[in-house]
């Protein structure tokens, strides 16, 4: 009988869930199931070696996602571990959502539904590079991103890639109550780009998508990573209530922490 080894990022991955669990509850009060859903993601793009981040572009459009993004770069080397502690505290790089003044972090986040924009910028400025962006579903409720979509397709930004985290829920429910999106790969096919649809908690799948994006030509390319709201944490899996959270009771953390130190 064949026994499939966990890919090498698993590892990786849960002791980053551990970090980030801890740097919420440390802090008192952040969001947290977006960044559980979209750790993954941030995990294969920075240790896959399939781009090199102090030459190609990484633009995180949903700032609120920072707490994610701020243990991915710690642990990636571009500041010390011990900063961490600093998370969401008066005078720190590392506030709730992400800022350009960190080292690693190239945008300002806050408003949502722009950093695509920017990421399309940097993809028709540096075409000898790539820049690639990673958005949230609620933000396509946001006009901007379209727009951002058919400039992308009209410059034919090849090197542009969309990474769409399709976890299903933003801060006030399901999206599908609040503001339904309709398939959201048929429009982005519609607009001219290519587009794949991958478990976003999938490691091999990831690389293969990003593998394939990075080969396009012509047109830039959406992958839409379905990813588990708060994935890892039992109590919070899908429920919204949990996109942000204040002051994690001892009993919560000790049960998310446990639940994160043994599942795969």
């Amino acid at each position: 009988m064949v026994i499939n080894a966990p890919h090498p990022l698993q590892s990786v991955s849960q002791k980053l869930r551990l970090s980030l669990l801890n740097l919420v509850h440390d802090a008192g009060e952040s969001h947290i199931g977006g960044p559980l859903s979209s750790l993954d993601l941030m995990t294969s793009l920075y240790f896959s070696k399939l781009f090199n981040f102090k030459k190609d572009h990484f633009i995180l459009s949903a700032g609120h996602l920072a707490p994610a993004l701020y243990v991915v770069l710690a642990q990636a080397g571009y500041f010390p571990k011990t900063r961490l502690k600093d998370f969401s505290t008066f005078g720190s790089h590392l506030q709730g959502h992400s800022s350009a003044d960190t080292p690693g972090v190239e945008y300002s986040s806050g408003a949502l539904g722009q950093g695509l924009s920017f990421a399309a910028g940097l993809a028709l400025g540096d075409p000898n590079r790539y820049s690639v962006c990673l958005t949230t579903d609620g933000e396509h409720q946001e006009g901007q991103i379209w727009e951002a979509a058919m400039f992308a397709k009209k410059y034919k930004l090849s090197n542009l890639i969309n990474i769409i985290d399709h976890n299903q829920y933003q801060i006030d429910g399901a999206i599908e109550d609040i503001m339904p999106l309709g398939n959201l790969a048929q429009k982005y096919i519609k607009f001219g780009w290519a587009v794949t649809t991958v478990n976003g908690h999938n490691f091999k799948a990831i690389a293969k998508a990003l593998k394939n994006a990075k080969k396009k030509s012509t047109c830039p390319s959406c992958i839409i990573a379905k990813t588990i709201f708060a994935k890892g944490v039992s109590f919070m899996q899908y429920d919204y209530r949990y996109h942000d959270i204040k002051n994690l009771s001892p009993a919560q953390y000790q049960r998310a922490k446990k639940e994160l130190e043994t599942s795969p």
